[in-house]
C-alpha cells in the first residue's frame, strides 16, 4: 500500500522541470482546494440541519467526508514536499505518513458498513430504527478506527523497534515503503487482501439482497441499489492504494518514456479521485442534501456580490 501515493526514484533525472512541477502543484492544489471546498460545505450543511446528524446514514457519509479530507491533506501535503525538499525527517514522515495509512484503512471499512445500512433501510425497514441507532453508528466508527489503529500502530511499533536511532533523525524521501522497510511489512499485504475480500463479500451480499428486493418495488430500493453500485466503484479506487504500484508498473511499460507523468497520473487517480467521488454518491445524489447544499451555496453567490445582505 502506497500511503504518499508518489514515489520517486532518488535519480535525479526523474524529477520534473520547474515549469512542470509548478503546473502539477498548481493544479493539485486548485483541485484539492476544490474538493475540500465541497466537502467543507457538505459537513456545515450536516451540522446546521438535525434532518441530517440524527440520521445513522448521513453520520456514516460524513464521517466518509471527514476521512477523505484528512487522506485528502496528508497525500497532497506529501506530495507538495517531495517537491520542495525532496527529503524531510524520518520522524515527520512517519507522523504524515501513519495519519494517511489511518484513512485509507477506514475507507473500505467505512463503505462496508455504508452498505449494510442500506441492505436493513431495504430489507428489514421494520427494525432499522432498531439496529440502525444512533449511538450504535458513532460506536461503529469508533470500531473502524480502532481496526484501523491495529494495523497502522502495528507498522509505527516494528518500526520503532527494529531501525537504529539515527534513522529517526535522518532525511528520507517520505513514501511508506522508503519507511517501513522490514519483511513483516511486505507479509502484511495478505492481510490486507484478506481484510479487502470481507468488504467485498459485504458488499455483494448486499447488492443481491437489495437488488432482489428492488423487483417491482418502490424507488427508494431501486436508488438503494444504484447506491451500493457507486459504493463498489468506489470500493476499486480505493483498492488501487493497496495494488498502486502494480498500477504504475503497468503505466510504465505503456509509457516508458513518461516516467514522471505516469506517476502524476496515478496519483491522481490513485489519491485524487476517490475522494471526488464521496461528495457525489450522497451530496449531489441525495435530493435533501442536495436542496440544501443549493440554499448555502446560492447565499454565499448572493453575499459575495451585494454586501449589504452580511450587515442584515
Amino acid at each position: 500500500m502506497n500511503s504518499s501515493g508518489f514515489n520517486m526514484s532518488s535519480d535525479q533525472r526523474y524529477r520534473d522541470s520547474f515549469q512542470t512541477a509548478v503546473v502539477k502543484n498548481v493544479i493539485l492544489l486548485a483541485v484539492g482546494l476544490t474538493i475540500s471546498y465541497i466537502n467543507g460545505t457538505l459537513i456545515h450543511t450536516f451540522r446546521k440541519h438535525q434532518v441530517f446528524y440524527m440520521n445513522p446514514r448521513y453520520i456514516l457519509f460524513i464521517h466518509l467526508v471527514v476521512n477523505d479530507m484528512i487522506q485528502l491533506t496528508t497525500t497532497i501535503s506529501l506530495f507538495v514536499l517531495s517537491y520542495i525538499f525532496y527529503r524531510i525527517n524520518a520522524s515527520l514522515c512517519c507522523l504524515i505518513v501513519t495519519m494517511a495509512v489511518f484513512t485509507t484503512v477506514n475507507t473500505p471499512l467505512n463503505l462496508a458498513v455504508m452498505a449494510m445500512e442500506c441492505y436493513i433501510a431495504v430489507c428489514l425497514p421494520l427494525r432499522h430504527a432498531e439496529l440502525c441507532t444512533i449511538r450504535r453508528t458513532y460506536a461503529l466508527i469508533g470500531g473502524i478506527w480502532a481496526l484501523s489503529a491495529v494495523t497502522t500502530l502495528l507498522d509505527v511499533f516494528i518500526f520503532l523497534a527494529t531501525e537504529p536511532v539515527q534513522v529517526f533523525h535522518s532525511a528520507i524521501f517520505c513514501e511508506k515503503d522508503n519507511l517501513f522497510t522490514h519483511r513483516i511489512h511486505v507479509q502484511k499485504k495478505d492481510v490486507y487482501i484478506i481484510y479487502l475480500i470481507g468488504v467485498w463479500l459485504t458488499l455483494f451480499y448486499t447488492y443481491f439482497m437489495i437488488f432482489t428486493a428492488a423487483k417491482g418495488a418502490d424507488g427508494d430500493a431501486k436508488k438503494a441499489r444504484n447506491t451500493i453500485l457507486l459504493h463498489g466503484f468506489q470500493l476499486l479506487l480505493a483498492m488501487l492504494t493497496f495494488v498502486g504500484h502494480v498500477f504504475k508498473k503497468a503505466l510504465l511499460t505503456w509509457f516508458p518514456k513518461y516516467y514522471v507523468h505516469v506517476l502524476f497520473v496515478s496519483y491522481i487517480i490513485i489519491q485524487i479521485l476517490p475522494r471526488f467521488i464521496s461528495p457525489i454518491v450522497y451530496g449531489l445524489r441525495d435530493k435533501m442534501f442536495r436542496q440544501h447544499l443549493k440554499m448555502y451555496i446560492l447565499c454565499s453567490v448572493r453575499r459575495s456580490i451585494n454586501p449589504r445582505l452580511q450587515l442584515k
